[in-house]
Parts: structure tokens; sequence; C-alpha cells
């Protein structure tokens, strides 16, 4: 992290986890134990979670995201949610573009930059997630892979909006496996993310742009991967649903 450049942000992402009363109770838990962060710090729990989140969460410094978004307003697209539901519910964040949603549900990088346009358009900040496959990685087009990926979803971004986006890269290989980029690799990428940035808009917006780590980061290597210049923080996956896990992570990201 540079803190005298950007703040870090720390953002759980619970996926399919948790029903209201256990998402009270786990941010009940989480409340104390970071309220003294020093870095910004966000639950993106699944729809059905999102007002006893909001509930739960009132008065603290913690912020809410949802996992998902459609780019409609509105229409004939069952199951899907709205920025305009959500943001009446008052929800600030979202997560778009998410492996899991690319591999499990058809998410292609022309509707990851649908979704941010839509997120944009309805005043939220966006948590872009961007990656590559174990075989890209070893065929050594990490970089292509993300660049492609950050050039379409950023397409019509002004650089005024590019405040409202986090960018978390998540190698595909490191989500849910255990397995994490090493604090090399990690930084490796998202300076490459940082200098996409830099060619698309200037190097003061690049300076400025916060990016995320976002593959397997927990309590015992939070520390080392923030430690980079260019990890600007992490998406959490199952460390967030543990709140001494969690809190460890926001520890590490406001040292």
């Amino acid at each position: 992290m540079n803190k005298q450049l950007r703040k870090a942000v720390i953002a759980g992402n619970w996926k399919m986890n948790k029903t209201p009363s256990e998402t009270t109770a786990l941010i009940n838990e989480i409340k104390p134990l970071v309220q003294d962060a020093d870095c910004d710090v966000v639950v993106c729990v699944p729809y059905v979670d999102l007002q006893a989140a909001l509930e739960a969460t009132k008065g603290s410094n913690i912020k809410v995201g949802a996992e998902n978004c459609h780019w409609e307003k509105s229409g004939a697209y069952t199951g899907e949610i709205s920025t305009g539901m959500l943001r009446e519910m008052g929800v600030d964040y979202v997560i778009i573009g998410h492996s899991e949603r690319r591999t499990y549900f058809g998410e292609t990088d022309a509707t990851v930059q649908k979704r941010v346009r839509a997120a944009l358009d309805a005043g939220m900040t966006v948590i872009l997630c961007v990656g590559e496959t174990l075989e890209q990685r070893e065929q050594g087009i990490t970089n292509e892979v993300v660049g492609i990926q950050t050039k379409i979803a950023l397409g019509g971004v002004s650089k005024e909006e590019l405040s409202r986006i986090i960018i978390a890269y998540e190698p595909v290989w490191a989500i849910g496996t255990g397995r994490t980029a090493t604090s090399e690799q990690a930084n490796e990428v998202n300076h490459a993310i940082r200098m996409i940035i830099a060619d698309l808009y200037d190097s003061a917006a690049a300076d400025a742009f916060v990016v995320q780590y976002g593959g397997s980061m927990n309590a015992g290597n939070a520390a080392e991967l923030l430690a980079q210049p260019d990890v600007d923080g992490g998406l959490i996956g199952g460390a967030s649903l543990k709140a001494p896990d969690f809190a460890e992570i926001v520890k590490a990201a406001s040292k």
C-alpha cells in the first residue's frame, strides 16, 4: 500500500453464505473489532441479507455492498436485481465480474461493461474483478488477459467516474482453492493494472486508483500482501465469514 496516495479498502465477499439472522450476528461481532480501522471496510452480502446488513451497520464505519447487479433498470429478467432496487435500499457498493459469475453464470467482458455502466449511472461504487485462469498464467498471457478485461470494463468511464471504481485482481486459480499468488506476483499484476489506468487516463488517476488483491487473502498472509506498494487492500472470501480473521486483515490494512 502507498497510504500517501490512496486509502486501502478491505471488502468481504460473502458469496452464497449466511441467512439474515446470521448476517446480523456476524456484523455485530465484526463491528467492535474494526471500529478503529484506518481503511475502508465493506461487507458484500447476498441479496436477501442486504436489509439485515444495512440495519446492523447503522452508525458504524462498515459499508454495505451487493454481489452483482443487472444493467437494465427493470424488465423481464427473472432472478435479477437492478441498481435502482439496490440504491433505494441504501446499498452503496456492488461487486461486478467476479470469476464465479464469469465461470458459472455466463458473465462476459461485454456484460461486465454494461453492469459497470449501470452501477456508475446509479451513483454506486464498483468493485470490478479481473483475473486469469491457471492455463492463461502458464501460457504467460496474464497481463494481456487482465488488460483486455480492464479496458473493456472501463469503456466509456470518465476520469471523474474512475474515483468510484475499485479493481480487484483475483487470479481465478487462487479463488477458493487455498492457493495464493505470492506477494510479488500479486504486486506485479496490480502494478500492470495501474499502468493500464495511466495509459487510459493519466498518471495522477493511476496514483489515486485503488487496486485490491482478491485471491485467498487471509489472516495469515494479509500483512505480506498488503506490504506490497501496489496492493491497496483485499476482496476477501472465506476469511470474511470469520470475524476474528476479517478483523486481522483490516488491522493489517490499517498499519
